[in-house]
């Protein structure tokens, strides 16, 4: 069975360096969790070992996308061309092996209008599948209307575009994520809350402003099983009652305008979950390397606990290939 994997982290030595370069008060405190362990040599390895690391799981293509927060942390005189640069060497690789990697584009969402015209750069000269995007840039959130020109284009262009975690403003951090110990207020801001709320959210706030009523043919990704969003779904459906400028309910954008993958979240009760809240054409596999790294034994077991054959293929790769237009 062919597997795509959809969520697969790399970074580009100048973005790497151009974050560790911003002062304290301006940096992401996630980016401490790329060099944990091995994370940062297999993040800078987009050639030999990361295909040795997917045949150890049994991925037969990984769609590469820059690990959080980008360039979305950096000023636009910074931005522009380090994710001009960023989407070059990831072409460069899926060129080199291109029955093994596909890739999302990086956008420079500091400036909007730069961040439209690089996303069709990559569609169109590229051959990138969709793009990757990290919620807020500063304090404009991903639905400020500044973006708009940036979702015609992706609906247009027939751009997936995935909304990847990123750490909560300071502000907030400060007023929720604060006071208990630095490295516990660090997780509980990041992987143990705070990313996958913030994540959730920038989806929700972008169905209330009608985003999807505009654009139809958009459609998202939200990794982690819907960054919370499914799990809240039925609550979120008593908004359609208040946002009488949506055309449907809350819940039918997110089962026609979302499609949701496991971010190497391979347990058994979230797939189900997830299969109960919207159709097996919606879910998308993914391991969310080098983060997690899960075996072929793991991979498989997941697939297994899938009880449609027909629902396992689309999982695997069929899903995948119609959203992103593998061949």
């Amino acid at each position: 069975m062919k597997i795509i994997a959809i969520e697969e982290h790399w970074n580009s030595a100048g973005i790497r360096d151009a974050l560790d370069r911003l002062p304290g008060g301006a940096r992401d405190e996630s980016v401490a969790f790329n060099t944990m362990g091995d994370n940062q040599p297999r993040l800078e390895d987009i050639g030999p070992g990361r295909i040795e690391a997917m045949d150890a799981a049994g991925i037969d293509i990984s769609v590469l996308s820059v690990v959080t927060p980008a360039t979305q942390a950096l000023s636009a005189a910074d931005a522009v061309p380090l994710a001009r640069d960023a989407n070059d060497e990831a072409t460069d690789a899926v060129r080199a092996h291109p029955d093994r990697f596909r890739a999302f584009a990086t956008l420079p969402t500091s400036d909007p209008q730069a961040a439209a015209a690089e996303l069709e750069r990559c569609a169109t000269e590229l051959g990138h599948v969709g793009a990757m995007v990290h919620g807020r840039t500063g304090t404009r959130t991903l639905d400020d209307p500044a973006y708009d020109d940036l979702f015609a284009t992706a609906a247009r262009l027939h751009q997936p575009v995935f909304i990847h975690p990123q750490i909560p403003s300071h502000e907030l951090r400060d007023a929720a994520y604060q006071g208990l110990d630095p490295l516990i207020d660090l997780g509980l801001a990041t992987f143990g809350w705070g990313w996958h709320l913030d994540a959730g959210l920038a989806a929700l706030r972008l169905i209330l402003r009608g985003t999807f009523d505009r654009y139809p043919d958009l459609q998202l990704v939200l990794g982690h099983w819907g960054e919370m969003l499914l799990f809240w779904m039925d609550r979120a459906d008593s908004l359609s009652g208040i946002a009488k400028q949506l055309e449907r309910r809350v819940s039918d954008y997110i089962t026609a305008n979302i499609h949701i993958t496991s971010s190497g979240m391979l347990q058994e009760r979230l797939l189900r979950h997830t299969l109960d809240c919207t159709t097996a054409d919606r879910v998308l596999f993914s391991t969310d390397y080098p983060f997690h790294q899960p075996g072929a034994a793991a991979v498989g077991q997941f697939f297994d606990a899938v009880p449609d054959p027909a629902d396992r293929f689309k999982i695997a790769s069929g899903n995948a290939q119609a959203l992103f237009r593998l061949p």
